[in-house]
């Protein structure tokens, strides 16, 4: 109910349905019946006509031994017998009907000699129709509804092509082009979304380029740097020369191959991630880190594989090294692949989780790096996985360890149709 499609059609429908439910009630207030009091009085002018007549000569009248059978109007005959009772006639009239389609009668005792039946007209309700009323109301409100749920609808749907194209922003955070079309002001809105998204574009385009161009022009200088540190006579100065220049070289080299991630325009590809799994593994293995595959269902993605196992990779190594070892486990569950991959490590505090992946991310920035790495491995695998369609959670495990979690939509026909193969 909280959509601006539901907050039209109920404004129309209160704002219609009030005013037709206020002019109703001035119309029944105008218009409707007299109140029961104002028929009471003709009636009791005409009950003392009768007795004045009676009291001269009954022979004009047509007088009977019992008063009219059926059923009483106990209402009417008390507001009847109130009014004769205020001019002083104490009488014990009644008011019936014998069946639903006979006229009322009012029964008129005239002394000892018998009583006087006088047909009289249907008497106007007690009160006003206030149930006939909401009724009405109710079916009011059910015509209104179906006419104000189209008219909303046709309002907001320009509305709805700015939401889903907005909804359809890739991980490259660039919007879609908008067609300029419909009212006014969605037209402005379009135009305003399709100009940010261009300046955007080329905002990210010159990052990206000036990111790649630092990257590949600091090789020039740490080259030649490393030539003169060769000739640093001090081996254990010369030593911490030559690591400062690897850590320079390593992160000029994964800011240029972060450059290539977010523009790579690879088509996807469909990817059994059991698979992959155990092949990155396995490579890591022959490069003496402790990975281990301990569970692997059988499940298929749609992502570039060589990105994929990029991404894999960055995370195994983050565990093995920063964790000591790896446990990696492959599942599949509701649509959605997933891979586990554990550790034994310190963790990560619990306030600086939420910066994991930004770049150059370290726990302890102050300390001299002794595992080699740039910073940007998680950077880079969680922009792989996104372009992919998924995600990456990362988060502290009971007790020690880091939990790092991959989402991907999975492929439910072909793991069927590999599973029943096998």
């Amino acid at each position: 109910m909280n959509t601006l499609r539901a907050k039209i059609a109920i404004l129309l429908v209160v704002a219609i349905v009030s005013v037709v439910g206020i002019i109703t009630w001035v119309m029944l207030a105008m218009l409707g019946p007299p109140a029961p009091e104002r028929t009471t009085e003709p009636l009791a002018d005409q009950i003392e006509m009768f007795l004045r007549v009676a009291k001269q000569d009954t022979s004009g009248l047509t007088l009977v031994p019992e008063p009219s059978p059926g059923e009483l109007r106990e209402n009417a005959t008390a507001r009847l017998r109130a009014e004769l009772a205020k001019r002083g006639h104490d009488l014990a009239v009644s008011i019936t009907r014998k069946d639903w389609n006979a006229p009322l009668v009012v029964s008129i005792p005239i002394d000892t000699k018998g009583w006087l039946l006088m047909p009289i007209p249907d008497l106007p309700p007690q009160r006003k129709p206030w149930f006939g009323l909401l009724k009405w109301l109710a079916l009011i409100t059910v015509g209104v509804t179906a006419i104000a749920v189209f008219a909303a609808h046709r309002m907001v749907q320009p509305l709805v092509l700015l939401e889903n194209a907005v909804e359809s922003v890739g991980p490259d955070a660039i919007l879609p082009h908008l067609p300029e079309r419909g009212p006014a002001e969605v037209r402005a809105t379009a135009r305003a979304l399709n100009s940010l998204s261009s300046r955007l574009r080329k905002a990210i385009e010159s990052r990206m380029r000036l990111l790649a161009a630092a990257g590949h022009d600091l090789r020039t200088p740490i080259t030649r740097m490393r030539l003169r540190a060769e000739f640093v006579e001090d081996d254990e100065e010369r030593s911490l020369w030559l690591s400062d220049l690897d850590e320079l070289e390593r992160i000029a080299d994964s800011a240029i191959l972060l450059v290539r991630e977010e523009s790579g325009k690879a088509a996807p590809e469909t990817v059994w991630l059991d698979r992959l799994v155990d092949d990155v593994a396995r490579e890591l293995k022959d490069q003496n880190l402790d990975v281990t595959v301990t569970e692997a269902q059988s499940v298929s993605v749609r992502a570039n594989r060589l990105g994929l196992a990029r991404a894999l990779r960055n995370l195994m190594i983050n565990a093995a090294t920063h964790g000591r070892r790896a446990y990696v486990r492959v599942e599949g569950s509701e649509a959605k692949a997933r891979v586990l991959i554990e550790d034994e490590g310190p963790g990560i505090p619990p306030e600086l989780l939420g910066q994991v992946f930004e770049p150059f991310f370290r726990v302890d920035p102050g300390r001299r790096q002794n595992i080699p790495g740039a910073g940007l491995g998680l950077t880079i695998a969680r922009e792989i996985v996104q372009r992919a369609g998924g995600d990456i959670k990362i988060s502290n495990r009971t007790g020690r360890g880091l939990k790092q979690v991959v989402e991907l939509a999975q492929v439910e026909e072909l793991a069927a149709v590999k599973s029943a193969a096998e």
